[in-house]
Formats: C-alpha cells, sequence, structure tokens
C-alpha cells in the first residue's frame, strides 16, 4: 500500500510540474520585429449598402488603432461610389477623420464615367485611378495585403 502510494507521488511530481509549467516567453525584441513590419492593406469596396460603409469605417479605425503606421488604401467602385460622392454618403465625418490618420480613398474613373460623377463631386481628398480592379492588383504585386469588403 505505502509502495502504491510512494509510486503515485512520484507520478505526480514528475508529470504535473509540466503540465502546469508557464509558457516561455518570446525572446527579447522578437516581438519588435513583428510591430517594426510595415502593413500595408487594400480593401475592395464595391458594397453599395450604407450599413457595410458603417462596418467599414469600424473596422478601418480599428486597424488604424492597433496599427497606428498602417498604410491603408480603400478602392471604392461599382455601387458603392456614393461612399465618396459629397452629395450622398453618408460616411462624410468619418472619411474626413480617417483621412486624417492616413487612410487613403480612391475612386475608380470607369465606373465614375458610368454613374456620371465627375471628380469634383467626390468628397475632399479623395482621388481616382483609371480601374479600381487594376489598381487593387498592382497593390497585391506590390505585397500590399488585400480585403475584400
Amino acid at each position: 500500500m505505502k509502495l502504491k502510494l510512494l509510486f503515485a507521488l512520484l507520478l505526480v511530481v514528475m508529470v504535473f510540474p509540466t503540465a502546469f509549467a508557464q509558457k516561455q516567453s518570446k525572446p527579447k525584441g522578437a516581438n519588435q520585429a513583428e510591430q517594426s513590419t510595415p502593413r500595408r492593406i487594400v480593401y475592395d469596396m464595391a458594397e453599395g449598402d450604407t450599413a457595410r460603409h458603417s462596418g467599414l469605417m469600424r473596422q478601418l479605425n480599428n486597424i488604424k488603432r492597433g496599427w497606428p503606421d498602417a498604410q491603408i488604401e480603400v478602392v471604392v467602385h461599382g455601387k458603392s461610389l456614393n461612399l465618396l460622392v459629397t452629395d450622398k454618403t453618408t460616411q462624410r465625418a468619418s472619411i474626413k477623420a480617417l483621412q486624417e490618420k492616413g487612410v487613403v480613398f480612391v475612386a475608380c474613373e470607369n465606373t465614375m464615367r458610368m454613374q456620371k460623377v465627375e471628380k469634383n463631386q467626390l468628397l475632399p481628398g479623395v482621388t481616382t485611378v483609371p480601374m479600381a480592379i487594376g489598381e487593387i492588383i498592382m497593390k497585391q504585386d506590390e505585397g500590399w495585403g488585400y480585403i475584400k469588403f
């Protein structure tokens, strides 16, 4: 009986310390490399739903809060063009605040032609690109992360 108890105690002493061992922390400086990696993200925005536009604004703010130095470009085309049209957007203040944080908003000139929108109708600070898909592909070629929203 004493032998069984001694064996059980020995087993507990040998096994449980490894089960409850704390996870080793990364060497000092390991996270610095991760944090210094420049984040570059291109968003593909083609949805006309204003609730989706609000969701995009929240997501962009979350990224800028977590990675203040992240480069972000939002490529707007198709049904989402109204997001950037001065008289039609529901996100004017949010876009302006994000632009102040460095987020770039670009409108597709092909979509603008189709919807008869002129550059002077876009929000201040919005730039244009000849074709949205071409811009997105070029960003991906340059190593930018891609998010379809």
